[in-house]
């Protein structure tokens, strides 16, 4: 017997029939002589309904009341999913992550998990029941309801198996695995049997949205074998694995692409300015990707990055007070869009690097930076530019290198 953490995503429980067969398909899994553990999102588009309540009485809602009332979403399909098991006869238990004990930080809308309790669950499983958890959520030291941020479900399925040590966290989405690239972008995408964790954590950071970072930076420390598998057809999916690559494996596993960038240069900061903005990014949980740093003879600094827009206002209204202690310059480009490839030795692989800039060179496009490493090369364009060059890419890497 097996224990297993299923996570069924907002497209897979998006309508009464679509929760009616998660139910038969939770159902197969029992009846295969396993045990379950089925982690559920809000209903597809609930979230952001209750979003859109949230800014309709304030552009600017309060988050620890915001997070109060986007995790609300959860508590409707949980519950549902496992009224749909009772009535086929098998007993079920909906939890929020409350009452299982799942304890975060307190960073509102981007919480991060601290600790997640197994007593209730354990004794649940033991009676026979199958356990339906909320995703997306947990509570701080002070038992304020919290979210993970957005593709939080994901981290709590691999947050459950990490704490039960369950046989294997499997992700059911509304695609059949990991792709090399998207296939809405490039029809010629890939389908990856297996992935190595370390490109899976950079792929899922860099914009791929079959997983979320988080959830798989948390499978990496805590070892999680997590098999990501389509909703809606059998299949064997995409298994992340944890074993050792050589360089003799395929040189580019895959591409991710990120809309809504922005690319930031700050300008005659003092190294304790430098210093004192990096902490307050840290603070809140600001990312930034493709960091470059330069120290001028003066000792004044510079610094190149790219950003979420999401985060834009928020990282101006850090400047504009540090800027109170010592003025500096901050220039912003806007509407970008990140391609990052992900795979092995890149950076020491000329062939690969040639092949990347001889294509953006045919493509005629306007590059805004470049960052590249071992494991990641990330290229910053235009963003309407950005789909052109990752099929572009993708064909003439993974035609070519591979």
């Amino acid at each position: 017997m097996a224990l297993y953490v299923q996570k069924f995503g907002g497209t897979s429980v998006g309508t009464p029939e679509r929760i009616e067969a998660v139910a038969e398909q939770v159902i197969q899994t029992v009846h295969a002589g396993h045990k379950v553990v089925v982690v559920v999102s809000a209903m597809a588009g609930e979230t952001n309904r209750l979003l859109g309540l949230a800014h309709q009485i304030d552009n600017r809602p309060a988050t620890r009341e915001l997070d109060m009332l986007a995790a609300s979403g959860e508590q409707v399909s949980i519950a549902l999913l496992a009224m749909a098991l009772i009535k086929r006869g098998h007993p079920a238990v909906s939890l929020l992550a409350d009452q299982i004990g799942i304890l975060t930080d307190n960073k509102f809308s981007r919480a991060r998990i601290l600790s997640v309790g197994t007593e209730r669950l354990w004794q649940e499983l033991e009676q026979g029941h199958i356990v339906i958890a909320a995703g997306f959520q947990g509570r701080d030291i002070e038992g304020n309801i919290t979210t993970l941020g957005r593709g939080g479900s994901d981290t709590t399925a691999v947050a459950l198996a990490a704490a039960l040590k369950a046989d294997e966290c499997q992700i059911f989405t509304d695609v059949d695995g990991i792709y090399s690239i998207d296939p809405r972008i490039c029809p010629d995408a890939l389908r990856l049997p297996s992935i190595d964790a370390s490109s899976m954590l950079e792929l899922a950071s860099l914009g791929a949205k079959v997983l979320h970072s988080r959830s798989v930076e948390y499978a990496v420390m805590h070892q999680v074998p997590v098999r990501v598998l389509s909703s809606f057809r059998p299949d064997q999916g995409t298994l992340v694995c944890y074993e050792d690559h050589s360089m003799s494996v395929a040189a580019v596993t895959g591409l991710a692409c990120q809309a809504g960038e922005v690319w930031l240069e700050l300008n005659e900061l003092s190294s304790e300015l430098h210093i004192a903005l990096l902490k307050e990014f840290a603070r809140l949980a600001i990312e930034t990707d493709m960091l470059k740093v330069q120290y001028a003879p003066s000792g004044l600094v510079q610094m190149q990055f790219s950003l979420n827009q999401n985060d834009l206002n928020t990282v101006e209204d850090i400047c504009n007070e540090l800027k109170k202690k010592q003025n500096f310059t901050l220039q912003s480009r806007k509407s970008l869009g990140k391609l990052s490839i992900v795979g092995i030795g890149l950076k020491s692989n000329p062939v690969i690097t040639a092949t990347v800039f001889e294509q953006l060179q045919l493509l005629a496009v306007q590059v805004v930076a470049v960052s590249c490493a071992e494991i990641k090369l990330s290229i910053v364009v235009p963003e309407a530019e950005l789909n052109k060059v990752a099929v572009a890419l993708h064909s003439a890497l993974l035609g070519s290198v591979n």
